[in-house]
């Protein structure tokens, strides 16, 4: 993994596509100004991305006769969504600087416009990935966390990626922003004691206990502020009030309780391991130098 990173970098479009991140900025803008909740699906789909066999837009391959693709791995089957924006920002970036940019660079600039612009921190994004030519739906099954994860899953998924405890707990703070489907939190709400009893109560009633009915209504992940990107995740952590099993694990007596209590108590050094640990995830594997293609069209290989 580390040897690859070198060849990212800040500036890596600073002669072929001088203006990419304004190109982005402005789509991402009006894509998260029409819909706030976007902006938590746009990062969302980096994530999926780059735990899928490195930070490739593997993720947004449409499935062909040769390969069955991500979509519809049980992590992104009727949840992952934005698909539309990244076309969109596609077109704007082809249109400006044509066959130049990756559709992999495309998911990093916009996770990190999507969190700036709902109020979070900002940071210089690593340029210089390749799209890959493939995508696997196995590999996402087993790649991604699923909300069921206990913390000794999520730790050593983490780790294996090269992503530290610390990480863990940082990027975790995604979920200050954004929506879950009752089916990925049901079991915790009715079967779990970690969970203030009026807050499952609260939940209960948007998400029925039955499996198959209501499976698709949503819950904000932060119940404060839902389209902030605060520090109010870690707060509902320390008071029980985690949405999804995998997110109170992160506070439930464990090795990381002390972290999550820290960034609780202070929103600049959450921003900041945040920073550092989207910087880790976007050096995961990624395909540089002759390696892979620039898609023309981010769901199919050129």
């Amino acid at each position: 993994m580390g040897s690859t990173n070198a060849q990212l970098s800040t500036n890596f479009y600073a002669n072929t596509c001088k203006n990419l991140l304004p190109t982005v900025k402005s789509v991402v803008q009006s894509a998260v100004s029409k819909e706030a909740r976007m902006g938590a699906s746009l990062l969302r789909l980096f994530f999926h991305d780059c735990f899928v066999n490195g930070c490739d837009g593997s993720v947004l391959l449409d499935d062909t006769s040769s390969f069955t693709g991500e979509k519809n791995a049980v992590p992104n089957r009727n949840s992952a969504r934005g698909f539309e924006v990244i076309d969109n920002i596609k077109s704007a970036v082809e249109k400006a600087c044509p066959g130049a940019v990756s559709c992999a660079d495309i998911l990093a600039i916009t996770a990190r416009d999507s969190v700036v612009l709902l109020g979070g921190p900002s940071w210089e994004v690593k340029l210089g990935r390749r799209d890959a030519r493939t995508a696997s739906q196995s590999a996402a099954n087993s790649g991604i966390p699923p909300p069921t994860s206990n913390l000794n899953q999520l730790t050593s998924r983490f780790n294996a990626l090269g992503l530290s405890n610390k990480d863990l707990v940082a990027l975790a703070g995604g979920h200050t922003i954004g929506q879950a489907r009752c089916t990925s939190f049901r079991a915790h709400i009715y079967n779990e004691t970690n969970i203030d009893a009026s807050f499952a109560r609260t939940r209960q009633g948007n998400c029925p206990r039955a499996n198959g009915t209501g499976d698709n209504n949503l819950a904000p992940l932060d119940l404060q502020t839902p389209t902030s990107f605060d520090n109010n995740y870690f707060k509902n952590l320390v008071n029980r009030k985690g949405l999804l099993h995998s997110d109170q694990q992160l506070f439930n007596g464990g090795s990381t309780d002390s972290q999550v209590r820290a960034y609780s108590n202070n929103p600049s050094t959450f921003s900041s391991d945040f920073v550092a640990g989207m910087i880790k995830m976007g050096d995961i594997s990624p395909l540089t130098g002759s390696r892979g293609e620039i898609r023309k069209n981010c769901r199919r290989v050129n």
